[in-house]
C-alpha cells in the first residue's frame, strides 16, 4: 500500500475511533506513533465487524456480510477498504487469522436469539467478541510472548463484562439477554427495560455479581501488562482503569442501570489517567512479569475448546 493509501486508512481509522472509542481514544494519546497507527487501525476493523452484528436492517443482510468478512480472511483478499487493511493488518503485526475469525463468530450469534444460559457461556462469548481483541492488540503493541496471551484475554473479558452491564437497557431494547439465566431467572430481555420491584433486586444482584466477576479479569489483565513495552503499558493501564471506572459508577448508583447509560467524563478520565500513572510507577508488579496465569480464569473458555 503507498503512503497516500495508508495515510487514508489511517484517517478513517482515528474517525471510527473518535466517534466510538472514547475510552480507548483518550487512553492512546500514550503511544508512539507506529503503536498509535495499528491499534487504531485494529480498532476500526473490530468495530467493522461488531456494527454488523449491530447496526444492519435485516439479519439476512448482517449474516451475509459477516460471512463475506469471514472469506475475505479465509481466502486472504478483500475489496472492502477496512477488511483490507485488517488483512495487511495481521500480516503486519503476525497475527493469527483464527483470532480474528473467533471474533466474527461471536458477533455473528448477536444476529441470532440472544439468551446466555450461565457465566460459563457469558465468559465464553466475552472470549469471542473482547478476548480476541485483547489477544490481536498485545500483538500489534509488539507483544509475541506466548505467556503474555491468557493476560490480555483477560483484561478483554473484563471490559466486555463492564460494557454488557452498562447495557442491559440497551440490549434488552434489541431482544438481547447477556446477563445469564441463573443469575436472573431466564426473564425475557422486556423485563430488563423497566423492571418492577421485585424484579430489579435480582437484577442488581446479578449485576452486581457480573461486575465483581470483572473485577478478576481485570485484575488479572493488570497483571499482564508488564510483558508490554512501556508506552504501551502505560496506555492500556489507562484505558482498562477509565473502562473498569464504569462499573464503580454503576455500582455508586446501586446498580440502577435503567436511569442512564453511564459515561466517564472528561475530569473523571484526567484524575483516573494520573491516579493510574502514579500509583503504576511506584509498583513493583508494574515493573515484574506474573509467574504464572491463573487457569482457573480460563476454565469455560478450556471446556468450549475440548467439547
Amino acid at each position: 500500500m503507498n503512503k497516500v493509501g495508508t495515510q487514508t486508512n489511517f484517517s478513517s481509522a482515528e474517525s471510527v475511533l473518535a466517534n466510538k472509542g472514547r475510552s480507548f481514544h483518550w487512553a492512546r494519546r500514550l503511544l508512539g506513533k507506529i503503536h498509535s497507527e495499528r491499534a487504531t487501525r485494529l480498532y476500526r476493523l473490530c468495530r467493522y465487524i461488531d456494527d454488523l452484528g449491530d447496526e444492519e436492517n435485516s439479519v439476512v443482510v448482517s449474516r451475509q456480510k459477516l460471512l463475506e468478512a469471514r472469506n475475505a480472511f479465509n481466502l486472504e483478499h478483500s475489496d472492502n477498504e477496512v477488511l483490507n487493511d485488517g488483512l495487511s493488518l495481521l500480516n503486519e503485526c503476525q497475527i493469527d487469522k483464527s483470532i480474528v475469525l473467533d471474533l466474527i463468530a461471536g458477533v455473528d450469534s448477536d444476529t441470532q436469539l440472544v439468551r446466555i444460559e450461565d457465566q460459563d457461556a457469558l465468559l465464553r462469548y466475552c472470549y469471542q467478541v473482547a478476548g480476541t481483541v485483547g489477544l490481536m492488540m498485545s500483538k500489534a503493541l509488539d507483544t509475541h510472548d506466548e505467556a503474555a496471551y491468557p493476560f490480555a484475554i483477560d483484561l478483554g473479558i473484563a471490559m466486555q463484562i463492564t460494557n454488557i452491564c452498562r447495557d442491559v437497557k440497551v440490549d434488552a431494547l434489541a431482544n438481547r439477554r447477556y446477563i445469564p439465566a441463573n443469575l436472573v431467572q431466564d426473564f425475557e430481555p422486556i423485563a430488563l427495560i423497566d423492571p418492577n420491584e421485585q424484579q430489579k433486586k435480582l437484577i442488581q444482584s446479578a449485576v452486581a455479581n457480573l461486575l465483581d466477576c470483572a473485577e478478576k479479569y481485570y485484575a488479572s489483565g493488570e497483571k499482564g501488562l508488564p510483558y508490554l513495552p512501556l508506552e504501551a503499558r502505560l496506555s492500556i493501564l489507562v484505558a482498562a482503569r477509565v473502562y473498569r471506572e464504569i462499573g464503580r459508577e454503576l455500582k455508586n448508583q446501586n446498580y440502577e442501570y435503567w436511569h442512564r447509560r453511564i459515561v466517564v467524563s472528561t475530569p473523571r478520565k484526567i484524575v483516573i489517567t494520573v491516579q493510574a500513572l502514579a500509583s503504576s510507577l511506584l509498583s513493583p508488579n508494574f515493573w515484574r512479569r506474573p509467574k504464572q496465569h491463573d487457569a482457573h480464569l480460563h476454565r469455560a473458555l478450556l471446556s468450549q475448546s475440548s467439547s
